[in-house]
This record gives structure tokens, C-alpha cells and sequence, in this order.
């Protein structure tokens, strides 16, 4: 009965094991992906845009890529996603950024950066509100279809405060169409590379590249007990058989 029990045991464990080491070659993959890209010089939006629309780029591809870019802040079509800053609480400023050059009558949600709570009323940062055309460098951000996990919050659309990135509801509520107007990613301004004070709000650069890669770990767990299960079957046919 014994055997007849460890031996699907053992091919599952065996699975998982491969399972993570097929996930450890994707994510190695993936952070050398990332360290080159944030080593590169910023690539134009313009570029971005037309590699996407002919699929030499996945929306896969373009995450942390670093683009430049251009265009007028909508400051009334702010959007506010709830975050932590160097142990800070408040927001991210979303805010549609109405393109130039040869993207004119498009738009994008740039990441402006961290506000604290009480920074959230443009009254309280009048200097914030910056008009005419900007120059900006940062990361190219992919988009969420769905919340990530139902332990997320549902986002507050009344209070303007989202818990995930819903670019949908975010142009929607700027009074923008996906279809043809929003491009369908983020940008987040700044670099995470450079050091930007507190107290110049939104700060800027506060993207979070932290990807943990601890596959080599789960595969030893997985081939690990795999193995203690073949000694400890072993041992038990042995006794039995003496």
C-alpha cells in the first residue's frame, strides 16, 4: 500500500521540482531582460508605439523599458494610486499626459510620483501644476486586465483612490477613450537610479524593481523530498524484506 502511494508521490514532487526549474530559467531570463534595459538610453515613445502596433514589442517587452517623451500635463484628469514612499503613506500622481510630435492627439498616464495624504488636493501643491509642454524620461510600464489578488481592495472610484493600476477606469474617469486616444501601458517619470528629494511634490522615480527569485531554493525543496522519499520506500521494502 505503501509503495502504491509513494510512487504518484514521488512523481509529483519530481514535477514541481522541474516546474521551478523551468520558472527559474524564465526568470533569469527576465531580470537579465530588465538589467539591460535599464542600462540602455531611453527609447522614443514614437518607436515604443509603432513596435507595439507591428509586434516586433509584447506588452511583455516593454516593462521597465526606459523612454523619453513629450506632451502637456491634464492636471484635472489626476488619478491617485494608494502608496508607500521611504516609509511615507499617501499616492501615486497619475496624470494623462496629451502627447507631441507625431503621437499629437494620443495620451498616456505618466506616474508623476508620491504625494503624501495630505498632499492629495492640488491646493496644497499649486507648484506642481506645471502647463506647457514637458520633457520626460522614465519607465515603460504594462497594464492590469483584472485585480492581482482578491486580498487587493477593490478601487474607489468615488474617492478617486485606486489599490490596483485600472487603466481602464482611470481614463474613464479622466474623460478619455481607450479605443485610439489612451495608450494602453504606463509610464512611470524618473529613473529609480537617480535620488529625488521629499518635498518636491509628486517625487518622481519611484518605481519599484524588486523581483524575488528564490526558484533555486523551491527546486532543492521539491527534488529534496523527492529524494528523502525514495530513502525513506527504500528503507521500509528492506525492513520488511529481512
Amino acid at each position: 500500500m505503501l509503495v502504491l502511494l509513494a510512487v504518484p508521490a514521488f512523481v509529483f514532487l519530481v514535477t514541481l521540482g522541474t516546474w521551478q526549474v523551468q520558472r527559474l530559467a524564465w526568470k533569469e531570463t527576465l531580470l537579465d531582460r530588465i538589467d539591460t534595459q535599464m542600462s540602455a538610453q531611453p527609447v522614443a515613445l514614437e518607436e515604443v508605439v509603432n513596435d507595439l502596433d507591428t509586434g516586433n514589442l509584447t506588452e511583455e517587452d516593454i516593462e521597465y523599458l526606459p523612454v523619453s517623451l513629450s506632451g502637456t500635463f491634464d492636471n484635472s484628469g489626476e488619478q491617485f494610486f494608494f502608496a508607500t514612499h521611504r516609509g511615507v503613506s499617501g499616492y501615486y500622481v497619475y496624470t494623462p499626459l496629451e502627447l507631441a510630435g507625431e503621437l499629437q492627439g494620443g495620451a498616456v498616464f505618466v506616474n508623476r510620483g508620491f504625494v503624501p495624504f495630505d498632499f492629495k488636493d492640488q491646493a496644497t501643491r499649486p507648484e506642481s501644476l506645471v502647463e506647457g509642454e514637458q520633457q520626460i524620461i522614465g519607465l515603460a510600464r504594462k497594464r492590469l486586465y483584472e485585480k492581482p489578488s482578491w486580498i487587493v481592495p477593490n478601487n474607489d472610484l468615488e474617492a478617486n483612490i485606486y489599490y490596483w493600476k485600472d487603466l481602464s477606469n482611470m481614463a474613464a474617469q479622466a474623460g478619455y477613450k481607450m479605443d485610439g486616444q489612451i495608450l494602453p501601458f504606463f509610464v512611470d517619470a524618473g529613473l529609480p537610479s537617480e535620488f529625488y528629494p521629499m518635498g518636491e511634490w509628486p517625487v518622481p522615480g519611484v518605481t519599484l524593481i524588486n523581483l524575488p527569485n528564490n526558484h533555486l531554493q523551491y527546486v532543492l525543496t521539491w527534488y529534496a523530498l523527492a529524494g528523502t522519499l525514495v530513502v525513506v520506500l527504500f528503507v521500509f521494502v528492506r525492513r520488511r524484506m529481512s
